[in-house]
């Protein structure tokens, strides 16, 4: 599968995970043993069990790749030129020009438009040419006995059977990420269980062969996110020197019509109507893109919750469904921190009481986000939320000269669901 680099808001980490990592001290045969028991006992025939049990192995690999993966420091212009570029939006445009018939058929049934699947199919698998090449099988036993995170790969795991028992896969066509996501949409085992849909009519819910469940499926996970029929969901705009920038956070909704006295332009087009809730996004804070982001944002969100992924995909389907390119003007001046600098940052707030960053990772993640708004409020910068060399100095951080990401650096996985 076509995976890039991106971290759970806006600045990325360079190197290996910093997080101290668990051990695993059990032995891995008495757990597979002590798990098929179980399996046995929710119903996963003992046929199953026996044709599954060859790829049921422990691969030290795919701990290491889920310990930490090198990711690059991007800002949100670089990641999605890279997402979308190399001719990824006329590709989508005729991917729908090329099944424009079922395209039609979807929307109509679940009410999410075209460029939104194409983008979401074309990010995830680059429209069904690249799945991934690890046994998913093998991915989910092995997370699942790993210490990390084993619950949640428990039951992917038991779902993995389960999509085997119900007829819709066979063994030996499972395969995907290492991280468990297979199909055209990239669905975790759990999600192709709860929301695949048979759209061809051949009586198994296939999201590897068949493009009609794929599309449809994609279309029926929106819509359990909460997609709202006939509703935008992202729009670039220009925003004023002097909007109220603490105002600007994907956790504050105004009615257009106040985004509009605030002096907010749509950069084409025009905006949706005047009631209609949105909140504003500044993925490279106020000197960058600006968007709004409408209710249905949210389920962009529900797919994944890393917000540049999110929003690069979100941005994406606007591409694909004519919109322009973004206004740059203003973007280059933009420097995003280091690794070192962001984990200095997180250190001298957590320092300072500032709640919600969890570890000082490297990694700009929601809570980080949250607490450098509460900081810039505190110092009088203005509150777009995100972090600056000027905001750490304001810190006390001594070592404050930030490097340029690296547009040239080769692209990384991006982020799971989860």
């Amino acid at each position: 599968m076509l995976k890039l680099a991106v971290a759970a808001v806006g600045v990325l980490c360079a190197g290996q995970a910093m997080a101290a990592r668990c051990q695993n001290t059990g032995s891995f045969e008495r757990w597979l043993e002590t798990f098929k028991k179980d399996a046995l006992a929710q119903s996963i025939s003992a046929k199953v069990l026996a044709e599954a049990s060859p790829y049921m192995t422990f691969d030290p690999a795919i701990v290491r790749r889920d310990n930490g993966q090198a990711v690059f420091q991007q800002t949100f212009i670089q990641f999605s030129d890279r997402m979308i570029g190399g001719g990824r939006i006329p590709n989508g445009q005729a991917i729908i020009k090329k099944n424009a018939a079922l395209f039609d058929r979807v929307e109509k049934q679940y009410g999410v438009p075209a460029p939104v699947l194409a983008a979401f199919w074309g990010l995830e698998s680059d429209f069904g040419a690249s799945f991934g090449n690890y046994k998913i099988l093998t991915a989910n036993t092995t997370l699942a006995y790993d210490c990390r995170r084993p619950d949640f790969f428990r039951n992917q795991l038991l779902d993995t059977l389960r999509i085997i028992e119900r007829g819709d896969q066979r063994v030996e066509d499972l395969n995907g990420d290492w991280a468990g996501e297979f199909g055209g949409m990239q669905f975790t085992a759990s999600d192709y269980l709860k929301n695949a849909v048979d759209f061809d009519g051949d009586g198994r819910r296939d999201l590897i062969r068949s493009i009609p469940d794929t599309v449809a499926s994609a279309a029926n996970f929106l819509v359990s996110l909460g997609w709202q029929r006939g509703q935008p969901w992202l729009q670039e705009v220009l925003v004023p020197k002097d909007l109220p920038w603490d105002q600007a956070d994907l956790t504050i909704q105004h009615p257009i019509s106040q985004w509009v006295k605030w002096g907010v332009k749509p950069a084409s087009g025009q905006l949706a109507a005047a009631d209609l809730p949105a909140a504003m996004i500044l993925p490279m804070g106020r000197y960058g893109p600006a968007f709004l982001a409408y209710p249905n944002f949210k389920a962009f969100l529900g797919w994944n919750s890393a917000y540049v992924y999110s929003t690069t995909v979100a941005y994406y389907a606007t591409r694909i469904a004519g919109a322009p390119a973004l206004n740059r003007a203003g973007a280059a001046s933009v420097v995003p921190l280091t690794a070192q600098q962001m984990t200095e940052l997180q250190r001298a707030l957590i320092k300072q009481n500032y709640e919600g960053i969890g570890e000082a990772d490297g990694k700009f993640g929601a809570g980080t986000r949250a607490a450098v708004k509460k900081a810039q409020m505190k110092y009088g910068l203005p509150a777009d939320s995100y972090p600056t060399v000027e905001l750490l100095a304001k810190l006390g951080v001594a070592r404050a000269t930030a490097e340029p990401a690296n547009p040239s650096a080769p692209a990384a996985p991006a982020p799971r669901k989860r």
